[in-house]
């Protein structure tokens, strides 16, 4: 059975995407710790980061830095930080959390309640920011 985000990747499930190759899907994380709470997946369905092969290893993180650097430039933060925990979704994610201090990271926190429109508005914002980068 396909995992959510494959259901996502192949567009069976809504999502506010930022940013997509032929290989890496970004999209905002419906449960944010912040604005601009980005999760960042190979489309290759592998549970565990540490059981990708090296290639795909590797791009994951390079798109996740171009993500990252967008998410930076729409999201006023002192750093976006990085997380990779894989519990709860049985498909390799980074998540990529807008930060102003090292608290922010806390999962345990209550998430922010956005509104759809709020989400349409910031996934636009860094998709734009995304594809200026990487003209």
């Amino acid at each position: 059975m396909a995992s959510i985000f494959s259901r996502i990747v192949a567009g069976e499930i809504p999502s506010w995407k930022v940013a997509e190759d032929d290989r890496y899907y970004a999209f905002l994380d419906i449960n944010p710790l912040a604005e601009g709470h980005t999760l960042v997946i190979p489309k290759q369905e592998v549970d565990y980061i540490f059981d990708l092969d090296e290639e795909t290893y590797t791009g994951l993180w390079q798109f996740a830095a171009s993500v990252a650097k967008a998410v930076q430039e729409v999201i006023p933060c002192k750093r976006v930080g990085v997380a990779v925990l894989g519990m709860e979704v049985p498909h390799t994610h980074i998540h990529l959390v807008p930060l102003q201090t090292e608290g922010d990271l806390d999962f345990r926190k209550e998430k922010k309640h956005l509104s759809p429109e709020r989400f349409a508005e910031i996934a636009r914002a860094i998709a734009v920011a995304f594809n200026q980068q990487t003209v």
